[in-house]
């Protein structure tokens, strides 16, 4: 999976500006941007409190962590992960234990006791309540938002989405490598791009790729400038530095907050 995400992002250079879609003439972002920005990282990692909560707080935007629960590093930084939420950052839910499917390709790190295919959707609601309770223990919230650990969804009895979306106000489940249309986005059906090894100037050629089409960017990061599908300190500081500098053209915000204006804007197109 974590090749995989790298291949997607960089397929994504090779056709950014192709089939430009344009967002419905009467609808508006907060403060006329042209785009909406949401800044998330996956898996509660160290380098995403030591390295990008630093940067997000220096231009004073707000982003959605998405927590492994059974992660060690949940517990060992358990008053960081309170603190960043109490400063207005988002905790989402990633599950307790990152189950992926064991058949897919590149999944040869998932442990046969953590393999999607094995698992029911019971199984899985069960672990999405938990990890729910889990987070609501952190941060006092209960408004929540889910990002599918790999981008997978089929278990042993069929898809977990349907079982768990009463749970959530949105869900990030799939993998892409263009912004989606604001015309197909549905809360329970939003795509993620997952950048790794790329540029600061790639990453900005998304964002302006997004205001051309009118619609929202999901950025699910992993490692900044350490761990696992890393992206550079400085790729992700050129980023920030790009939307601090067009605030004009960009709303960065939260996945929830994007996503609860999305839902009550009656102009918003989304389902």
């Amino acid at each position: 999976m974590y090749k995989l995400i790298s291949s997607i992002f960089i397929f994504f250079n090779v056709v950014y500006f192709a089939n430009v879609e344009a967002a419905p003439q009467n609808f508006k972002w907060p403060n006329d941007a042209k785009a909406a920005v949401n800044l998330a990282y996956d898996d509660a990692l160290n380098s995403q409190l030591d390295v990008a909560i630093p940067q997000l707080d220096k231009h004073n935007f707000k982003g959605s962590f998405y927590l492994t629960l059974g992660a060690q590093n949940v517990i060992n930084r358990l008053e960081d992960w309170r603190t960043i939420a109490r400063n207005g950052h988002e905790l989402g839910n990633h599950t307790v234990n990152h189950a992926c499917r064991k058949t897919q390709p590149y999944t040869d790190w998932v442990k046969d006791w953590n393999d999607l295919d094995k698992r029911t959707i019971e199984e899985m609601l069960h672990e999405i309540r938990v990890a729910n309770n889990f987070l609501t223990a952190i941060d006092g919230k209960t408004i929540r938002t889910f990002t599918a650990p790999c981008g997978q969804w089929q278990v042993s009895d069929g898809n977990y989405l349907a079982a768990v979306k009463n749970e959530f106000i949105a869900m990030k489940t799939t993998i892409s490598s263009q912004p989606q249309p604001l015309t197909d986005i549905n809360a329970y059906n939003v795509h993620v791009v997952g950048p790794a090894n790329v540029t600061g100037q790639q990453l900005i050629d998304f964002v302006k790729r997004a205001a051309d089409m009118g619609t929202m960017v999901n950025f699910t990061f992993h490692g900044v400038g350490g761990d696992h599908l890393k992206v550079s300190a400085d790729a992700h500081q050129e980023l920030l530095t790009y939307l601090d500098q067009n605030r004009d053209s960009y709303w960065v915000d939260t996945f929830a907050n994007i996503m609860t204006y999305l839902s009550t804007t009656k102009k918003s197109t989304v389902e």
